[in-house]
């Protein structure tokens, strides 16, 4: 274990090194950044200089300054673009596979027959199943469900919360006399799975309303990204936004735009499903911190973050991985 915690670091540091090679950028520690060396990391590198400060920030919400978003996305997106310019803006959606030949090799093999059908056909069962009062889940979203899932989450400006797309479908349950499912359980990524399929193709289009309460559960979603947590100081930028695309035991590091694009999730290790709830535990226990509560604003505004980061990314959903 303090063997894997080793590479995890080295492999945060050795990226965090190469993005921070800019002449006239400064490490946000204040030390100074050596000269980056010729070629193409030094050509990435010039032109990410721009946002380096926003992509490298570790308390966001603290500072003084306009909450933008949209600002951010481009910023966001241009950086991931010019990381990787050979890979599509809609390949995104397929984390490690759009950015590994290798790797989607393996991928394309394995989805001849999808590990997650399974999953897709207890889903739509469930959907099919009417709650105690004789309504059904389709009751409790427009167009009955279908081809939504790319607008989740939203802003609820009664309640002031982002609500989820995990938190819609437990609503409905409570709403119709039955009991909220588990977040991060395999019920619930059954349900998700189903919506995720009926609006495979259709871009992520997150709304965030000119309201002071929602600017505020994004910038706390982002503030969540980047500040560093965890025995092992490291945030969820370390991994998917300055090590993304480094091989790290085994696997490779996905990008953070597009990220939450395939869920729900088939994981091998896992050997199930896994919600957006669940893959965000999973992350927090690997980086040795404490997870936060997975019905709390933390997680919630993190998925408001990074799926507005990812507006114009195509749901790929559900997905597989290693």
């Amino acid at each position: 274990m303090q063997m894997q915690n080793s590479t995890l670091m080295e492999t945060s540091r050795r990226a965090s090194a190469r993005l921070l090679a800019v002449p006239g950028v400064r490490d946000p520690a204040g030390g100074p950044v050596v000269a980056a060396k010729a070629g193409r990391q030094h050509r990435v590198a010039m032109a990410l200089g721009a946002v380096c400060l926003l992509l490298l920030a570790t308390a966001p919400a603290k500072a003084a300054h306009t909450i933008n978003p949209e600002a951010d996305r481009k910023a966001f997106q241009a950086y991931f673009f010019a990381k990787f310019p050979k890979v599509a803006k809609s390949d995104y959606g397929n984390g490690p596979y759009a950015i590994n030949a290798e790797m989607r090799a393996q991928w394309k093999q394995v989805m001849e027959f999808p590990p997650y059908v399974f999953a897709l056909d207890d889903g739509k069962a469930r959907w099919a199943k009417p709650f105690p009062d004789g309504k059904h889940y389709a009751d409790c979203f427009e167009n009955k469900g279908v081809g939504i899932r790319q607008t989740y989450p939203r802003f609820d400006v009664k309640t002031g919360k982002v609500v989820t797309l995990e938190d819609a479908i437990n609503a409905c349950r409570v709403e119709h006399g039955d009991k909220p499912l588990k977040l991060g359980g395999q019920k619930m990524a059954s349900l998700t799975a189903v919506m995720a399929h009926s609006s495979r193709g259709k871009p992520f289009d997150i709304v965030i309303p000119n309201d002071p309460r929602a600017l505020a559960a994004y910038e706390h979603g982002k503030e969540v990204f980047y500040s560093r947590k965890g025995q092992l100081g490291i945030s969820c930028a370390s991994c998917h936004v300055l090590a993304a695309g480094e091989r790290l035991r085994g696997d490779y590091l996905a990008p953070a735009l597009g990220i939450l694009a395939a869920m729900p999730i088939y994981r091998a290790h896992w050997g199930n499903m896994g919600t957006i709830t669940r893959r965000f535990t999973s992350c927090s226990k690997k980086t040795r911190a404490e997870p936060m509560k997975p019905d709390g604003a933390g997680y919630r505004d993190l998925d408001y973050f990074l799926s507005y980061m990812s507006n114009g990314i195509p749901i790929t959903g559900p997905g597989a991985r290693p």
